[in-house]
């Protein structure tokens, strides 16, 4: 019955593309994903990529799986995909009332590389991996080729592993070790199966995929090298390795798609997508000030002063503004809250400087600061930024005089007005934290409100805290209680379930010591509830030269672990912890951060963190991070060891006026106690990207 409806419904697809009136094959509209994520055409990959900065999210649906995963491609030549698979034959865990009915539930890394573009005759090549870390239940390794003609997309590829388990082709490497010539069974969960990579039974794969003249609708079939007789979801009846099916566009952002598999199988689901260097939200902005000049005195007035003050303000974003003028330069300092491009925030504040400009000034010097720490200055020669704004004879045109340079303080002034900074500021904000993929269920959630307050003792010093009210969550859910036999580390944060579980609490109170140290240096000591679960007093120091490639920094910390019981209380544990941590970003590869910590961790194990990160153009920021310590697989418990991946958005994506917050989407397949840093309010790194001439 089911063959019969899926014959039908391509029959009356194809039948469609050929009544369409086009005389020629339209352009294919790009890759579309597979059933696992990731481009490719069903279960098999291809060596296509999608445009850089797409990310999908993507379902599938069968009798015995469901897939759920997550697609980005970071590069043009490199694709990172995350999975959920639900395995819907089988219990998440055997041990009585844990998981309840659960099914299990099996999470999965890929990764593929590109190793060249498609030319006139050669193919687009690249190589990969499936499920990379973890129980390896569909690992496997594969190197695919595609070349298009004309509508027509073709694949074939050679595959390791559950891709190949058909094993029609002997393994090439047999031939030079009996220890490629078998495969074990997966691995621990968290863990990265490195020792399986380009084992065991191999096969080939291919398959073709037709744009039809009816642009929206794309047609598959596909050859696989997989014969599912050793599945996790029990040994899979496969009438044919020929799978076919249908893609259809409804609109840019999203696919469906329905497939007949192994010859007996119907494969549906959908693909949701957008890509993260073409987003963008419409502002509601006044306008840049226009070009009207009105020379005064060589002394500031004061009434000129005042309308100047609001303009920098509200028009060009610059809090707290002050203005001085100094022999022939005049200075203005603020923090700039608006604009993310920190350089719309200088072209503004100079055109209202420009428009009522004392006689005798000569340079502008616009310093921003953050946290009251000043971060660049940006000098302009008013002779040359005039021509500009006055226009430029045609072919004469001119560049603009003006460089970024440390921070300059003029000191005691001859004149000078400024709005002064307000001393408290505080906020009141939803908070939903959440995770998936636990054996207990597989979404948790704790929802709940912040309220944050700051308070400004001095320019230097600041006291505040958060307070978090629990309206609901499920972690009740979380038996990791009692931790079993596997993890000898202290529970520095397994305690979560009984954290979370207080109505109200002090999610952190402390008083912070801010200082800028002159020739790229800042400084900050800070002590009290420093985070939920962790309070003290520590020190933080970053070197990070005017818009340079890298920065390095060091933290030292002294902490005791909070009470969950009475959380203004603490427990007996108590450990030092701190890292030294370096940030590079190479200029060859655009919006990348890597970020290296080496250290003590909250558990006492020593050890460093990688965390690389990819900035679009949008401003979204999209990470993963590992954490390798001196403590073995067997010490650290399931998961080997500490990994994650976020998502950081800028908010003015969501706003129809300029905004600089961020908000931040974290994903961690497993928490347990090792590599486990302190969850510190400020990083130094952080409060000082206006130093970053890149930063956005």
């Amino acid at each position: 019955m089911k063959k019969r409806y899926l014959l039908s419904f391509l029959s009356l697809s194809i039948a469609c593309a050929c009544q369409a009136q086009a005389a020629i094959a339209p352009e294919p509209i790009g890759p579309s994903q597979s059933d696992f994520g990731g481009a490719g055409l069903m279960q098999v990959p291809t060596a296509r990529m999608s445009k850089e900065g797409e990310f999908s999210l993507n379902y599938r649906w069968n009798d015995q799986y469901r897939f759920y995963s997550s697609s980005v491609q970071l590069f043009s030549w490199l694709e990172a995909t995350i999975r959920y698979t639900d395995v819907r034959t089988r219990l998440y865990s055997g041990v009585e009332g844990f998981s309840g009915s659960q099914s299990y539930k099996d999470k999965a890394f890929d990764l593929k590389l590109r190793l060249w573009d498609e030319g006139y005759w050669l193919p687009e090549v690249a190589v990969g991996t499936r499920d990379l870390g973890g129980t390896g239940l569909f690992d496997s390794e594969y190197l695919v080729a595609s070349k298009a003609w004309g509508p027509l997309d073709f694949t074939l590829g050679f595959a390791w592993g559950y891709l190949g388990n058909s094993g029609t082709v002997k393994n090439p490497f047999c031939e030079a070790s009996d220890k490629y010539c078998t495969r074990s069974n997966g691995g621990k969960t968290g863990s990265i199966n490195g020792d399986n990579m380009f084992k065991g039974p191999s096969a080939v794969f291919g398959g073709v995929e037709y744009q039809t003249p009816w642009q929206p609708l794309r047609l598959k079939a596909e050859y696989e090298g997989n014969d599912y007789q050793g599945d996790f979801a029990g040994k899979l009846r496969q009438s044919s390795k020929v799978n076919v099916g249908a893609i259809y566009r409804i609109t840019d952002w999203a696919d469906v798609n329905l497939s007949y598999e192994r010859g007996n199988t119907l494969m549906a689901g959908f693909t949701l997508r957008t890509n993260f260097d073409d987003l963008r939200q419409p502002k509601i902005d006044t306008p840049k000030p226009a070009y009207r000049p009105n020379p005064q005195s060589a002394f500031l007035q004061s009434t000129v002063a005042g309308s100047q003050l609001s303009d920098l303000k509200y028009n060009a974003g610059l809090d707290a503004p002050n203005i001085q003028v100094k022999d022939n330069t005049l200075y203005v300092t603020g923090e700039q809250y608006k604009y993310r491009d920190t350089q719309e925030g200088v072209d503004r504040a100079n055109r209202i400087l420009m428009n009522n400009l004392p006689e005798n000034v000569d340079t502008l010097k616009v310093t921003q600061t953050r946290y009251n720490m000043p971060q660049v200055t940006t000098e302009t020669k008013v002779d040359s930024l005039r021509e500009q704004l006055e226009g430029y004879p045609l072919g004469h045109e001119k560049t603009l005089e003006q460089q970024r340079v440390n921070p300059v303080d003029p000191g005691k002034t001859e004149q000078g007005y400024y709005i002064e900074k307000d001393s408290l500021n505080y906020s009141l904000s939803p908070v939903l934290n959440q995770s998936f993929g636990g054996p207990e269920s597989f979404y948790m959630y704790q929802v709940g409100v912040m309220g944050n307050a700051d308070y400004w003792l001095t320019d230097h010093l600041v006291v505040g805290g958060g307070l978090f009210a629990n309206i609901a969550n499920n972690y009740n859910k979380f038996n990791y209680t009692n931790p079993p036999n596997d993890s000898k580390l202290p529970r520095v944060r397994t305690h979560v379930r009984e954290y979370v579980q207080n109505d109200v609490y002090v999610n952190n109170l402390q008083a912070n010591y801010f200082q800028y140290m002159g020739n790229g240096f800042y400084g900050q000591l800070y002590g009290g509830y420093l985070e939920t679960m962790f309070g003290g007093a520590g020190a933080e120091v970053l070197y990070r030269p005017l818009d340079s490639s890298w920065a390095v920094g060091v933290d030292a910390n002294y902490v005791k672990q909070r009470d969950w019981d009475n959380m203004m209380k603490f427990t007996d544990y108590k450990a030092p912890t701190g890292h030294l941590t370096g940030y590079w970003q190479p200029q060859f590869m655009d919006g990348v951060l890597v970020k290296v910590s080496v250290g003590q961790y909250l558990a006492k194990d020593k050890g460093g963190t990688v965390d690389i990160s990819k900035q679009f153009d949008s401003g979204i920021t999209v990470g993963s991070y590992v954490s390798l310590t001196n403590v073995s697989k067997e010490e650290y418990g399931e998961g080997d060891f500490t990994k994650g991946f976020y998502i950081s958005i800028p908010m003015d994506l969501f706003s129809v006026n300029p905004v600089r917050g961020r908000a931040q989407v974290n994903w961690t397949p497993l928490t347990r106690d090792g590599g486990q840093m302190l969850g510190r309010k400020y990083q130094l790194y952080n409060m000082t990207s206006d130093r970053d001439i890149n930063f956005r």
